[in-house]
């Protein structure tokens, strides 16, 4: 019964705590930024949830109070719901973290169809071979940091870095300014420092597309100036949940496609699929259209 009490006790302090720092100070810190990417809020209400089992039946309406109220501040923040656009005759952009498993014959097969650009994080060399040698009339190129990027027009790559733990690849194609961006996994680089150096990394403001794994949820404090200075594509025009991490579970959104104010998004799609524990993302971009 002792064990009981502690766990009881120690799992409402650990909740209570992450509750507060999710509506609160987020990850403003470093050390709060640990428990705010660790708990989202979905996993904070499955653990509110699972305290049910230790609570008195008396108190468990408080609780369920509680759940009620934390799932709707849940759907509201995550579930994303725009008005769905019939024109998918634009620009097709795809990305997907490929699970350094796959590369882009499999994000083919996931999309559904070949799309116009697709830019894989973590793909797989061998595989990216055999895609070149099945399209040899498309355009290829792969970095050493296993970012991958298909174009059926020719890519002019302006760069391939990687500083302060971030690997970014500036490229152009249809006119437009690509920047790839694969963001260091690891808990021990904090993010503010990461998602400045990607910004101040970019040397386009017009027909500039910033996309990747940023490995840091939307409701970062650290995407400020993102949203400020560009469009979230999903958020902008898709429909369902933002979060595209882990396995098709609703997890946190890590992967994002930011597009400057002078482009037009058409629509945007996220295709759930067991070859990967990210989403893949697609979308429709009006090309060299003024956004109204």
């Amino acid at each position: 019964m002792k064990l009981k009490k502690y766990v009881k006790k120690a799992l409402q302090l650990f909740l209570c705590i992450a509750t507060v720092i999710h509506f609160t100070i987020k990850d403003t810190y470093y050390i709060s930024s640990l428990l705010f990417y660790a708990t989202p809020l979905l996993l904070i209400i499955l653990g509110v949830l699972f305290l049910l089992l230790f609570i008195k039946a008396s108190a468990r309406k408080y609780y369920v109070v509680l759940i009620a109220l934390l799932t709707i501040i849940w759907i509201k923040n995550s579930f994303v719901f725009t008005s769905d656009s019939k024109n998918s005759d634009g620009l097709e952009i795809v990305l997907w973290n490929a699970y350094r498993t796959e590369s882009f014959e499999d994000a083919f097969q996931e999309n559904g169809a070949i799309p116009d650009v697709a830019v894989l994080i973590e793909s797989d060399l061998e595989k990216f071979e055999k895609a070149k040698k099945t399209f040899p009339n498309d355009h290829f190129y792969f970095n050493d940091y296993a970012i991958g990027i298909f174009s059926k027009t020719p890519i002019n790559i302006k760069s391939s870095t990687t500083k302060e733990h971030v690997t970014i690849v500036h490229f152009s194609t249809n006119n437009i300014d690509f920047y790839a961006v694969d963001v260091s996994a690891n808990i021990k680089f904090f993010r503010k420092p990461m998602l400045k150096n990607i910004l101040s990394r970019v040397k386009t403001t017009q027909k500039t597309i910033i996309l990747g794994d940023f490995n840091t949820p939307y409701a970062s404090l650290f995407f400020k100036n993102y949203k400020k200075n560009y469009q979230h594509a999903f958020a902008e025009k898709g429909n369902g949940f933002l979060e595209t991490w882990f396995w098709n579970f609703p997890l946190l959104s890590l992967d994002h496609i930011w597009v400057s104010q002078d482009l037009q998004i058409q629509k945007t799609e996220k295709i759930s699929t067991w070859k990967s524990d990210h989403s893949l993302l697609k979308m429709y971009l009006k090309n060299a259209a003024s956004k109204k």
